[in-house]
């Protein structure tokens, strides 16, 4: 591969204001848009040379054939010509967006000559109010079957409504008290439409006004021993309270945000939307994102909220927009999200309060997102099959792997060193398979690697010849009448020979497994390793990774195999470490265990507490002098 492109422009004419660039291939379609403040200055990291460049960057300028660009007068401007191309070509090498779903509505028919509430998932009603997205269907009728208590709106269709002003019979929903519009033939159509503005203003944030104004109402209506209407007053506060309870209030009432909950891999990211108007959340949505390129943090911000209000109506776009990190043109966003609201809009990082706390729970479950969009694509069978077909191609195997074990080592700063293995069975976790390993000396990380798979493999035989053995005596003791049979069979330690070993590193891990297949006389099984930096697959003795498909099937099973081998050796891990420092606590003459949990949750470690003289320890209710030096002297002795 040459390590320079043909099609790189020559020094100087790149010019270096802000502008948007174009990547395309030979037939001409474009791969890859982009904006720069400083167009020479940013195109200029993608002519590195080849082998600095990120796998996915280095695809793309390898696949493209020409670049293009385009100066622009402004950041803002660059920003809305970016939007506006993505939207045109969109380009394979761009981040790509999937809904997990189509999600629900609750819209507003602002343009009829009665509105109507409805729930929908179209978003181009024409002059229609939108509220939402809602998670569950369900969710918007219920919101909206307590909100016609006190707004008594429109709900019925377009034909009865025109029937019923026809005829000047009520329409039926109007008959058993469903719909509250002109058709029911109890408001004027002035009337309905001023309920209908108070219902937008209710469903945008102003519940305080109309629980005062009821409240007001109520006791008017009480002390004129009215009691009917003040009944009514007080059914539509209750159903008032009714919907608050059902969005909690976690911002002040005056808060209008949107905050972004984002959680990410090498190749995907999910994203987490919540809607607050008037501090209350009113609408989520999930968004799981493909990543073509290696992008940062704060480019996949800034994508996402390209994508979010590219397409937005004013009264879509909030006061405030949270987010986990700034992107770089944060204050070019800022003025672009002002440019189309019509209004001032703050772009931050929410760092403390009720706002960081509600974006950390959008993060949660955005991680969680990731997790799932991740698990059903390795347990879907169709998806399993694939993988393991994928799998036995790019890795030249004569079978398709039906059994996987996945190894991991884990240390903290090089002490009490653990591996785990994890087993996958065509495509699936086999948990009461998972071991795990103590590793009591090491050099290095392939010297453990090594030693935990020479002791796994020294299995291998063994547990073969047990079995043989089991399977020779039960074809016995079949034949004999007079044996006694045997209903339980202890399993071998390990069940089964793998077909496909996989170590979580690149050629330096790969290379100690190999050593230990060669040494354990097992060269037949198949070995690899996946690096995490690039999720490269390295096989033993080549000079070069195996590169798969970022939507390989092949590679997300192998993620999700390292991913779950790193979390059991980090759980192993946990587990020693706590227990040692109970055995070391344990040693001290009457040092029970709620003065040890108390100990560690004051000076918050062994080491510190070791570090701690005997005068600070005593400063802890119920320890002694004489018990605070024989906790000093017995850490002092590690």
């Amino acid at each position: 591969m040459a390590n320079a492109l043909p099609y790189k422009p020559k020094p100087g004419e790149i010019p270096t204001q802000p502008g948007v660039y174009r990547f395309r291939d030979a037939d001409g379609r474009v791969l890859y848009v982009g904006k720069a403040k400083n167009l020479r200055a940013r195109l200029s990291n993608y002519f590195a040379p080849l082998h600095t460049l990120h796998e996915r960057t280095r695809r793309m300028v390898t696949t493209a054939t020409s670049v293009e660009w385009t100066v622009v007068a402004s950041d803002v401007e660059s920003l809305q010509l970016e939007y506006m191309w993505i939207q045109e070509f969109s380009p394979p090498f761009n981040v790509r967006y999937k809904d997990d779903k189509s999600y629900p509505y609750m819209a507003i028919t602002l343009a009829d000559e009665a509105p109507r509430v409805i729930v929908t998932r179209n978003r181009r009603i024409p002059g229609a109010r939108y509220f939402g997205p809602y998670p569950k269907i369900w969710a918007v009728h219920d919101t909206i079957d307590l909100m016609i208590k006190v707004f008594p709106i429109r709900t019925c269709s377009d034909a009865s409504y025109k029937k019923a002003m026809a005829t000047g019979r009520p329409c039926f929903p109007g008959q058993i008290g469903r719909c509250g519009g002109p058709c029911s033939m109890k408001v004027t159509i002035e009337e309905h439409r001023a309920i209908v503005d108070d219902f937008i203003a209710f469903m945008g944030g102003g519940d305080a006004r109309f629980t005062r104004e009821l409240t007001a109402r109520m006791r008017e209506a009480s002390a004129a021993m009215d009691y009917e209407s003040a009944a009514v007053y007080r059914d539509r506060l209750q159903a008032i309270d009714a919907v608050l309870s059902r969005s909690s209030l976690v911002l002040a009432d005056d808060t209008d945000a949107d905050l972004f909950g984002i959680a990410e891999d090498e190749l995907s990211a999910a994203v987490q939307h919540f809607v607050v108007r008037g501090g209350r959340v009113r609408g989520v949505r999930a968004t799981t994102i493909d990543k073509e390129l290696d992008i940062s943090g704060a480019d996949l911000v800034d994508q996402v909220l390209q994508r979010t209000y590219g397409s937005a109506s004013p009264a879509e776009i909030p006061r405030q927009v949270l987010v986990p990190v700034l992107p770089d043109d944060a204050a070019e966003l800022e003025q672009w999200l002002q440019e189309k609201r019509g209004k001032r809009v703050s772009l931050q990082v929410a760092q403390r309060g009720r706002k960081a706390d509600l974006l950390r729970t959008a993060t949660l479950n955005a991680q969680q997102a990731l997790i799932l969009h991740k698990t059903r694509r390795t347990s879907d069978y169709a998806a399993r099959t694939k993988a393991l077909t994928d799998l036995q191609l790019a890795l030249g195997l004569d079978e398709a792997p039906l059994r996987i074990e996945c190894y991991d080592v884990s240390h903290l700063s090089g002490t009490n060193v653990v591996a785990s293995m994890v087993v996958f069975e065509d495509g699936l976790p086999r948990k009461d398979q998972y071991r795990s390993f103590g590793v009591p000396e090491t050099t290095d990380d392939t010297d453990s690697m090594y030693q935990v798979l020479m002791r796994r493999l020294a299995h291998v035989d063994r547990d073969e010849a047990t079995a043989d053995a089991e399977n020779a005596a039960a074809a016995a003791a079949a034949l004999d009448p007079d044996a006694p049979v045997v209903t339980e069979r202890k399993r071998p330690r390990f069940a089964y020979r793998p077909q496909l070993l996989v170590v979580d590193g690149g050629a330096p891990q790969v290379a100690a497994a190999a050593r230990a297949l060669e040494d354990a006389g097992h060269p037949e099984i198949a070995l690899c390793g996946i690096a995490k930096r690039l999720e490269e697959i390295w096989l033993p003795g080549e000079e070069y990774p195996v590169i798969l498909p970022r939507t390989s099937e092949a590679l997300y099973l192998l993620q999700r195999l390292r991913d779950e081998a790193h979390r059991f050796a980090i759980t192993h891990q946990r587990r020693r470490r706590k227990r040692d420092i109970t055995t070391v606590l344990g040693e001290v003459p009457g040092l029970g265990e709620a003065r040890i949990k108390a100990l560690l949750k004051h000076f918050g470690s062994v080491a510190a507490l070791g570090r701690a003289s005997a005068d600070e320890i005593t400063e802890l209710p119920g320890i002694g002098p004489k018990l605070a030096a024989s906790i000093e002297r017995t850490l002092a002795n590690r």
